[in-house]
């Protein structure tokens, strides 16, 4: 067991090395409160985060009627015991003093109490005039990616064959959409391939604008003890920050943001032209290699240099690491997913796969990531902009299957057009057609792109805007109507990670005030508007969390994300089982792919696919022309220059990104003390030339400014690539005077008040990566620090060490603190 009190200055704890092949040896990270012993611990209650995708497995500590710590599962195959930091304080939020306890409603432009009845009637008074005035498309949904399985799955129903609306959608179309779609185009249906087991049996590993430490820690600590190991594996880091990745890696690449498929042309080109290819794997599985071979045949490593701003010796380095390795695993995350040709980078990396016939059996993994905890759920129930059960919105026989399973008429279920997408929801908010907005579990008015416009369309009269949340957010300031809502840890659904991981997470304590799971307040809704079946029973029949996952049992079976093998008393049982889970596989699946892609079959397919260019959907015809026996398909892309490019007046690229100490717009991790300290507020980073040619230095005070809008932050200078600017987008204004937003005393914090409205054709995923900006002084920073912490890719470069324009592992350019001690933690601080 390790202590957790020095996890925010050693956030990945000690190594417990391991070799390749053998099994990860478990380490049990436990923290409670101040002044709880062990024995004080009255029981401890089955759990997992919701604080990340990894899934990481955890007990509850409760005594006297009150969370009191956590403790990693040591049985589990997720985490293995760990915890990281998120996870280890992460939990403390939940007893926030400004939670909400009691429903609010809009009177005279203010939000007043009130009780539960008077605001679901509100609520479901303008449902019916609006269903009866402007029909169903006058309502959408925009709900999360931390909810539980149950929660979206009910929320769908009612959404689609209650309502009977066409818009609904996950903010997972910001992080994960991506993800969904290159699945989809590459193996006709969605479901990881890999799994986090891989990691134990590769001899390479590459990531591609995944930072893993900090946005999967746990499985960091998995692959920092491999390194220790015999026989370590070689990385590649595709990443334009020094990242813990980079500062390890056998190469690593930082190209010029929103160049990716360039670099992944040149990398596909190297692995034709050297033959280093599985041929039999190729004509056996796969549609589309002659097309391919001929569209990377031109993408030398010189032609994606010039592009991409790296070494073309560097290309090739990594073209043969990733081409000769035995055992290949690739991860990608927002870094291909939130840039410029999102979806078709990440099919490239499913290209390099199979064509290497790299899946399917141990440590030859593909994993496109998750963002968000429950992201996969949301996916497969139908919360994100696709039919649950991952059942083809263009297939009428999978459209008839979802209406049995409902006991509904087909033509009850809108499948006239592709499910809206968020970005096209917030565009018929904007427009007047949608009048009512019910925002559950997230936080546009900080996460979405191009904020003043987001505050624009809440602050709209004509919108009725409900919010479902534990705070008072930003958005929730904006709403008409604000429902309190328990949280993990205050009641019980199950939840499943990146890597296709069920797990349960079971009620410890009892919510706040009058808060509410989100089930016990979709059922109420559904309730009041009396919703019905073709046979004049209840839509929704079910009454608590166990029973709505025994119905959505009923609508995975025989589909990919089979889960009928799976029981609430069977996930008691055990820790963590992969799906599909049935008979033919009651313990679960470890991978998929193991025996071709039947999935892909035009009969059974989730998805024709799109045009990665133009994100066209195409037509059964075709489709079927191009792959009658379910292949995977190799699709090819041309690289296309960035939307918006520098020019004089906005002369730097800006990224956005994630930090390890907190989660998303910081609602709760900004309540948890030591997460707060760990990294109190925005800053932005720049490189050492950079801030040498600007005559800027560490901790000043910098405005960056774009076509959009501006915000203000410390500047810490590291060794990003130049022309680049990096800001984490979790800070808003619910910590500040504003509250809401930027004021005449609270100027610009969030990193998305610059970002453009511009998405993936394909996967519909908004660009946080692309925005063209200018950063100029504000005021000196007087010895001031930059709030930004030092142990991650954000620590501060050595005096003097202009960092690369390409790539290098990134401990030749940054120097670290000794001890590590992340802001607010560095000796003499306070």
């Amino acid at each position: 067991m390790e202590d957790a009190t020095d996890r925010i200055a050693r956030p990945w704890g000690a190594r417990v090395p391991y070799g390749r092949h053998e099994t990860w040896p478990a380490r049990v990270d436990t923290f409670l409160a101040e002044g709880v012993e062990p024995e004080a611990v009255q029981r401890w209650v089955q759990s997992a985060s919701i604080l990340h995708s990894d899934g990481d497995a955890m007990d509850i500590a409760v005594a006297d009627g009150r969370m009191v710590g956590v403790r990693g599962r040591d049985v589990d195959r997720v985490n293995r015991g760990r915890l990281g930091p998120k996870d280890l304080f992460g939990w403390q939020a939940n007893a926030s003093r400004d939670r909400l306890t009691r429903p609010l409603v809009r009177r005279d432009g203010q939000l007043v109490e009130t009780d539960w009845d008077t605001a679901m009637d509100l609520v479901a008074a303008r449902s019916r005039e609006l269903l009866d005035s402007r029909g169903p498309g006058s309502i959408g949904f925009y709900t999360s990616g931390q909810l539980f399985l149950e929660e979206y799955y009910t929320l769908a129903v009612l959404a689609r064959a209650g309502i009977g609306t066409n818009h609904l959608d996950g903010n997972t179309r910001l992080c994960t959409s991506t993800a969904a779609e290159a699945l989809k185009e590459s193996f006709g249906c969605d479901g990881q391939p890999g799994s986090y087991d891989d990691f134990d049996h590769a001899d390479v590993i590459a990531l591609f604008g995944h930072n893993i430490a900090e946005t999967q820690p746990v499985q960091w600590m998995r692959l920092l003890d491999r390194l220790e190991g015999a026989d370590p594996p070689r990385l590649l880091c595709v990443d334009p920050r020094p990242t813990r990745v980079a500062e390890h890696a056998a190469v690593h690449l930082a190209p010029r943001s929103g160049t990716n498929v360039a670099l992944l042309n040149a990398l596909l080109h190297e692995t034709i032209r050297h033959e280093r290819i599985d041929r039999d794997f190729i004509d056996a599985h796969t549609v589309g290699f002659g097309e391919l071979a001929a569209r990377v045949a031109d993408c030398t490593p010189k032609w994606a240099a010039e592009i991409c701003d790296v070494p073309a010796a560097r290309i090739e380095e990594a073209a043969e690491l990733v081409g000769t390795a035995e055992a290949l695993v690739s991860t990608v995350l927002q870094g291909v997913y939130q840039s410029h040709q999102a979806t078709a980078a990440a099919v490239q990396v499913n290209n390099l796969h199979l064509i290497r016939g790299m899946l399917g059996r141990p440590g030859a993994g593909l994993l496109q990531m998750n963002g968000q905890p429950t992201a996969q759920n949301t996916r497969e129930c139908g919360a994100n902009g696709d039919l649950p059960g991952f059942r083809n919105w263009q297939n009428d026989a999978h459209v008839a299957d979802l209406a049995r399973v409902w006991n509904v008429e087909p033509e009850t279920i809108p499948h006239f057009a592709p499910p809206t997408h968020a970005m096209q929801i917030f565009r018929y908010a904007e427009q007047g057609s949608l009048r009512m907005l019910w925002i559950s579990g997230t936080n546009p008015a900080v996460s979405m792109p191009e904020l003043p416009r987001i505050r624009s369309i809440l602050s709209q009269e004509r919108l009725f805007t409900v919010v479902q949340d534990l705070y008072l957010t930003e958005t929730a300031r904006l709403a008409d109507v604000v429902l309190p809502a328990a949280t993990w840890g205050e009641k019980t659904g199950a939840l499943t990670n990146a890597d296709r991981t069920v797990h349960l997470s079971r009620k410890a304590v009892e919510p706040p005030g009058e808060a509410r799971p989100d089930l016990d307040i979709f059922l109420d809704y559904a309730r009041r508007m009396d919703f019905r079946d073709k046979d004049g029973g209840p839509l929704i029949p079910w009454d608590g969390p166990e029973s709505a996952f025994e119905a959505w049992k009923r609508c995975s079976a025989g589909r990919p994300c089979d889960y009928t093998g799976l029981s609430y008393a069977k996930l008691r049982d055990t820790s963590g089982i992969q799906w599909p889970c049935d008979d033919r596989a009651p313990e679960g699946t470890a991978r998929l792919y193991t025996d071709g892609f039947g999935w892909a079959h035009p009969d059974v397919c989730e998805s024709y696919g799109k045009d990665l260019e133009t994100g066209a959907s195409q037509e059964v015809v075709e489709y079927r022309s191009l792959n009658p026996d379910g292949r995977a398909m190799l699709k090819a892309a041309a690289y296309l220059p960035p939307h918006e490019e520098p020019d004089e007046e906005y002369p730097f690229q800006l990224t956005t990104g994630r930090t390890l100490y907190h989660f998303h717009t910081r609602t709760k991790t900004g309540r948890a003390p030591q997460l707060n300290d760990a990294a109190p507020d925005v800053w932005v980073e720049v490189s050492a030339g950079d801030a040498e040619r600007l005559g800027l230095g560490e901790g000043d005070l910098v405005e960056v400014t774009s076509r959009r809008g501006s915000l203000r932050g410390r500047l810490r200078v590291t060794g990003i690539r130049t022309g680049l600017l990096f800001v984490p987008f979790h800070y808003g204004y619910w910590d500040t005077a504003g509250g809401s937003g930027p004021s005449p005393d609270t100027p610009g914090r969030a990193a998305n008040e610059t970002t453009v409205t511009d998405w993936d054709p394909a996967s519909k995923q908004p660009l946080f990566k692309t925005a063209a900006a200018a950063l100029t002084l504000v005021e000196r920073g007087g010895g001031r620090p930059s709030p930004a912490p030092t142990t991650t890719a954000s620590a501060p470069v050595t005096a003097g060490a202009a960092p690369p324009t390409s790539g290098g592992p990134a401990a030749r350019t940054t120097e670290r603190e000794p001890t590590e001690f992340p802001h607010g933690h560095e000796e003499g601080a306070r």
